[in-house]
């Protein structure tokens, strides 16, 4: 006999509350294990596919492995030294971008010649505080990122992560399966493969389409010679995944940057801008739609919330999560609203048949 809905409401909630304590106090723990595990979902279709053309499950993840690190090693030695190298540079000549923007609207408008204005006084400041910070700022965050606690944790931990449940991820499926209440079995089934696909048509489709803009954005901007087109074209592929706000971020960068640079020559600047135009256009018109597709379920208000959401409560673990666990609670949400509108609450005396009826 099932438990009663109150019962099972308790079981269920406590799970849910454990599972939001954990990424509070431990984000910073799972935040490997949880990167590792999103890789291994990520190459999982690789993997079965492998496995479909006679390749044992070891060997169709070694294989995966071995590609895997081929890439980053190529990756590592080709981009980041010069990505490091293109931030330091960046941050250093943001006291000269900003000094130029102030003698370009004192220009522009000679009110601010005045040494009471406001905006000058801002302006001044923010010049101080940049020349101040420009150098301790530029070494921050290249410690930060060449941390060796972090780059020992997510090298080593990571990968060997991503190897086991890779490796393991049928099994691990197939004992969860076990360990679900029989009652309730089919339902979490249908349940579960309707999130697997949201989140396999979001998840999967959007790192393609992040990776395919941000590399299309690189390549342009550094073909057009725009000094920091690598690094710009890197941070706008990799917030692509929040609708707007990577074609807004890179394309107020790379103007921007283009404005400093080839100022007066208009023909670079608009080509820097046509480069954004035309990716906002294949974005919009060609890989989401073919990528991404229409049936994700995920609204773009609603991604933007739930990225607001975890990444305030939890940070970047948070950020990680929310869309897996928002694309969840949408299943679910559509899966209770379906129910209620069967429901005598729903349809009340009126939707209920005769006792005729339901005799017959």
């Amino acid at each position: 006999m099932a438990l009663p809905t109150r019962e099972q409401a308790k079981y269920w909630g406590g799970a849910l509350l454990l599972f939001f304590v954990m990424l509070w106090f431990l984000g910073g723990v799972m935040l490997p294990f949880i990167i590792g595990s999103a890789i291994a979902y990520f190459l999982d279709p690789i993997a079965d596919r492998l496995e479909r053309l006679g390749l044992s499950r070891a060997a169709a993840t070694t294989v995966i492995t071995l590609l895997a690190l081929m890439v980053v090693v190529v990756v590592v030695l080709a981009l980041i030294p010069t990505l490091i190298k293109q931030t330091t540079a960046l941050i250093n000549a943001a006291p000269e971008i900003a000094q130029r923007l102030q003698m370009f609207l004192v220009e522009r408008f000679p009110q601010l010649t005045d040494s009471t204005s406001t905006i000058r006084q801002s302006l001044a400041e923010i010049g101080a505080a940049i020349q101040a910070k420009g150098a301790s700022l530029a070494q921050g965050v290249i410690s930060s990122a060449l941390s060796l606690l972090s780059a020992l944790l997510y090298i080593v931990v990571v990968p060997v992560v991503a190897f086991y449940m890779l490796l393991d991820w049928d099994r691990m499926i197939t004992q969860i399966d076990q360990m679900l209440p029989r009652d309730h079995a089919p339902t979490v089934r249908r349940l579960a493969n309707e999130i697997n696909a949201v989140l396999s048509a979001f998840v999967r489709g959007q790192m393609t389409v992040c990776l395919t803009l941000g590399s299309y954005y690189a390549v342009a901007l550094m073909a057009a010679g725009l000094q920091f087109g690598l690094l710009v074209g890197a941070v706008a592929g990799a917030i692509t995944f929040i609708p707007y706000v990577g074609a807004l971020v890179g394309g107020v960068l790379a103007i921007g940057l283009a404005l400093f640079q080839f100022w007066g020559d208009w023909l670079s600047i608009g080509l820097v801008a046509a480069i954004f135009g035309l990716g906002q256009f294949l974005e919009g018109n060609v890989l989401t739609p073919r990528l991404v597709g229409k049936s994700v379920g995920l609204h773009p208000v609603v991604l933007m919330l739930a990225l607001a959401i975890f990444g305030s409560l939890f940070g970047f673990v948070g950020l990680l999560v929310a869309v897996p666990v928002s694309a969840a609670i949408g299943v679910l949400t559509r899966f209770a609203l379906g129910h209620y509108q069967t429901s005598l609450l729903y349809t009340g005396l009126a939707g209920r048949k005769p006792d005729g009826e339901d005799q017959a």
